[in-house]
């Protein structure tokens, strides 16, 4: 069967006019399908791999035989990443619940984790993520580079911005600054919580 690229749970234009319809829509059609149909290709001759999760490929890349490791790497981590980053995003979703108090806990305040993940995520050099994850039952903001995921260093994410430029560049060219702070707009913080209560 392989892994199949899934419909987004909302419409294209859900999240006007923080992220455009033709921008969504080429993200999750063109891009995340090239991840799947990639991943599903590195994958072709390898029957016991094939029925494992993506997660646990990604999770323990040293399992993956190493002349297809990269690619399960880039396209695997491609997959899983959008598949957490679609998610996560709704319009008008307040922050609250235990994700708040331990963001509040952890940071301060509120408004000092978004200066820092805000600040992760501009600074992200080149293409890749900024992240809001649990490592070792702590909250930490962490970036990685390409399609890489926090699950290849034992973290679980929570939370997540793609930096890549096609997620943004038809409507913000290369003001990335503008699209990480119009992003704090479309954080679905039922699901954030949703997805810190299932690991704390």
């Amino acid at each position: 069967m392989g892994h199949e690229l899934k419909p987004l749970p909302y419409r294209y234009d859900a999240l006007e006019p923080y992220i455009d319809k033709k921008t969504m829509e080429i993200h999750h059609t063109k891009h995340h399908k090239a991840y799947v149909d990639k991943l599903n290709a590195a994958l072709d001759k390898y029957d016991k791999l094939k029925k494992k999760n993506v997660e646990d490929l990604i999770k323990d890349l040293n399992s993956v035989p190493e002349e297809i490791r990269i690619a399960v790497k880039n396209n695997g981590g491609g997959h899983v990443n959008h598949s957490f980053f679609w998610l996560i995003l709704k319009k008008g979703v307040k922050p609250k619940g235990e994700i708040l108090e331990a963001i509040e806990k952890k940071f301060g305040s509120f408004d000092k984790f978004k200066e820092e993940f805000v600040n992760a995520a501009i600074g992200v050099f080149g293409s890749g993520w900024a992240w809001l994850v649990l490592n070792n039952n702590e909250l930490e903001i962490m970036k990685t580079v390409n399609q890489d995921s926090p699950l290849s260093d034992g973290k679980i994410p929570v939370l997540c911005i793609d930096i890549w430029e096609h997620a943004y560049y038809l409507k913000y060219q290369n003001r990335r600054n503008e699209y990480v702070e119009a992003f704090f707009n479309i954080i679905n913080w039922d699901k954030v919580n949703e997805n810190f209560k299932n690991v704390i």
